[in-house]
């Protein structure tokens, strides 16, 4: 074989193994951590990090697993990470007196993890507490937010079910072990396994490990305190509200609404409030309750795909 056909054997040879690494990064996630603030942040990658990246923020009582299913589903063409924050999931789960659990400090360890893995610009996919801490971030960082994805989090108190906020809203007013009640029922075993089956119509696709995953990381000792006292925080997302209002109606950032419309937290009126202040938002709705993508999925990938095709590309 002469040296000219050994070069471009070899060439060849090279192009196909990276890319078969390209390939096969794109169908398959990988698991990592992260240190930030001396805080081990576990996160879940997948897709080519050449591509744009979508940065999927999980809510309450769940973690990256609640992504489980759509990232794959993206990664074909893009870059997707998904993290645990503080007290959730995989991630550290430091004393109360050790971590301040608030919804600020949140958004800031999500600010400083980005930038430790190197992510310039992104796409926020925000539900339930994602909201709160993707818009923070989005405040902090408007240059690198190319689009959001809303998925049942509000902006808006009329998007609340009443009932929620009235059993809520005694501790807000006035912590007390018996005012607190209502927070702790939050994340009992019932709850949890409520704010999944709720609503949801396609009783066929949710999977119960979804539910078991989380309160096994709900139960460990000590946790009780970090989520009784976010849900006391949230009163200060609510106090935000007319902050975020204003950013999303001065800046206009390409948004898709995907939600479902069982939701017994959140109401419909919180979704139609994103296309009142952005004209241009695309909303879809489905039968379905808080954690919609249990059960759909490949639909909500579908639309998040021709949602991020269409946006202008990263600078």
């Amino acid at each position: 074989m002469s040296k000219n056909v050994a070069a471009i054997v070899a060439a060849v040879a090279l192009s196909t193994a990276a890319l078969t690494t390209d390939m096969a990064a794109a169908g398959t996630t990988s698991f990592a951590t992260a240190k930030v603030r001396g805080l081990d942040i576990f996160y879940r990658e997948a897709g080519p990090r050449s591509a744009p990246t979508v940065l999927l923020l999980h809510g309450f009582p769940s973690s990256s697993h609640m992504f489980r299913d759509l990232i794959p589903l993206l990664a074909e063409r893009y870059h997707v990470v998904a993290l645990d924050y503080p007290g959730f999931g995989q991630s550290s789960a430091r004393s109360f007196e050790e971590f301040k659990y608030t919804f600020a400090n949140l958004a800031d360890i999500v600010d400083e993890f980005t930038a430790t893995i190197g992510l310039k610009s992104y796409v926020i996919y925000m539900q339930d507490y994602g909201g709160p801490v993707g818009l923070r971030l989005a405040l902090k960082n408007p240059d690198k937010v190319r689009g959001v994805v809303v998925q049942n989090a509000v902006t808006n108190v009329e998007g609340w079910n009443p009932e929620v906020v009235a059993s809520f809203s005694p501790a807000w007013k006035n912590r007390t072990p018996e005012t607190e009640k209502p927070l702790r029922a939050a994340f009992s075993a019932e709850s949890t396994k409520f704010q999944y089956t709720h609503g949801a119509t396609r009783t066929q696709r949710i999977n119960p490990d979804a539910w078991v995953y989380d309160q096994a990381l709900l139960d460990r000792p000590g946790n009780d305190k970090i989520q009784v006292e976010l849900l006391y925080q949230y009163q200060d997302n609510v106090a935000q509200y007319p902050k975020w209002q204003q950013y999303l109606r001065d800046r206009q950032p390409p948004i898709l609404v995907v939600w479902g419309n069982n939701d017994p937290f959140f109401t419909t009126q919180g979704r139609d409030y994103f296309k009142t202040v952005m004209p241009k938002a695309e909303v879809r709705s489905y039968d379905a309750g808080h954690f919609a993508l249990e059960a759909h999925a490949p639909e909500i990938a579908a639309e998040m795909l021709s949602f991020l095709d269409h946006l202008p590309k990263a600078k």
